[in-house]
């Protein structure tokens, strides 16, 4: 055999070596799920607003942007009811408060002021029901007092923050294990 057989020879032993670690002791993908390979299926219904000052259009917003982000990051089928992994829920908060109190010229006033959400879900692994589980998740943005709610609701931008926030713990909990 010639130094070049072996040098081929441990190549491809090196190759060989490595293969195990590379396929992992279980499921993963680039952007941090662990996602079962018999899970196919997901099915998102409408999180009703059962918050009573949310605006009439958070609901349909929050459903269409929580599908929305499932899809960008799983390959999973969205599916109108059944799906291998179900969720369901409620907006049950949707508040606007004064977040910090500062002192102007002897009077209290409200320096920045929270809105912050909250959303009851309800998540069922069909294929592992060990990891189902009904928890409320809470986004909250800040914004200077000049601006009011009315004009927050307005910016989609702005809302977008804080349901990213709700969204991304609950993916993160279902299907990134964290």
């Amino acid at each position: 055999m010639t130094w070049s057989n072996y040098s081929r020879l441990g190549a491809w032993l090196v190759v060989l070596a490595f293969l195990p670690l590379l396929a992992g002791c279980g499921v993963y993908s680039f952007t941090g799920t662990s996602i079962d390979p018999t899970v196919k299926t997901i099915s998102i219904q409408t999180f009703q607003n059962t918050a009573s000052n949310g605006p009439s259009f958070l609901s349909q917003r929050f459903t269409e942007e929580f599908k929305d982000y499932f899809q960008r990051n799983t390959s999973l089928k969205l599916v109108p009811r059944d799906g291998d992994l179900q969720f369901e829920g409620q907006i049950v908060a949707y508040d606007f408060a004064p977040a910090a109190i500062q002192n102007q010229n002897g009077v209290d006033q409200a320096g920045v002021n929270r809105l912050t959400m909250q959303v009851r879900v309800r998540f069922t692994n069909t294929k592992d029901p060990k990891q189902d589980f009904e928890q409320t998740f809470q986004g909250y943005g800040d914004f200077p007092a000049t601006q009011d709610i009315a004009r927050i609701n307005n910016d989609p931008t702005a809302l977008r923050r804080i349901t990213t926030n709700v969204i991304t713990d609950t993916f993160n909990k279902s299907v990134a294990n964290w």
